[in-house]
């Protein structure tokens, strides 16, 4: 059984929309973290919210690798990867346990 440490994901506003490629060693809290606008920025300035791709790692130092490539990627490719996995980009975030208490909970601890 793996541990996993880390995690490459990619956001977007919508189908076809504006994307970001992000890393984090906590996906739920760092979805919510999006969804609640609690750190501003890119994804809050252009509403990318909606968690279309992720891959697990048990480095950080893979994942930190793995953005790095996928954020040197031209778009028709990253589009590609998201719908191989995820033809209908649906938001992917309840699979990782993010619900709108638990953005409640984070937005709270910003407070």
């Amino acid at each position: 059984m793996s541990i996993y440490k880390a995690y490459v994901y990619i956001l977007a506003s919508k189908r076809n929309g504006t994307l970001y490629v992000g890393v984090t060693n906590n996906l739920a809290r760092r979805m919510a973290e999006h969804k609640s606008g609690v750190i501003g920025g890119f994804t809050c300035r252009y509403d990318v919210k909606q968690l279309v791709y992720f891959e697990r790692f048990t480095t950080f130092e893979s994942a930190i690798s793995r953005e790095k490539q996928l954020k040197g990627w031209k778009r028709s490719w990253k589009i590609g990867l998201i719908e191989h996995d995820n033809p209908l980009w649906r938001d992917l975030s309840t699979d990782v346990g993010v619900d709108d208490e638990y953005i409640e909970a984070v937005k709270d601890i910003y407070k």
